[in-house]
């Protein structure tokens, strides 16, 4: 019974690690982009700052579209696995 628990704050500690990590490299992501894209910006100027200022907000929603896709495949991943049906906890 021990053992079960053990497994189960594993998988809890597991998916808040991800999360976390997750949630880093997403904020870091975005301010790599964000900084460079106002670098871009302000050193071009005029209507190619306007283009600058669009791709780096396509870029920035591109990047929280994958990380949002990665943490739901992730999930989709745990909740698929052999061990999650038995503990019946989601």
């Amino acid at each position: 019974m021990s053992d079960d628990r053990a497994v189960e704050t594993y998988d809890a500690a597991s998916k808040t690690t991800s999360l976390l990590s997750r949630t880093l490299l997403t904020w870091l992501e975005l301010t790599v982009v964000g900084i460079t894209g106002g670098a871009v910006g302000a050193a071009v100027g005029g209507p190619p700052a306007f283009i600058a200022y669009l791709l780096t907000t396509l870029v920035s929603v591109g990047i929280l579209f994958h990380n949002v896709a990665a943490l739901v495949d992730a999930r989709i991943a745990a909740a698929h696995a052999p061990d999650a049906s038995a503990s019946g906890a989601d």
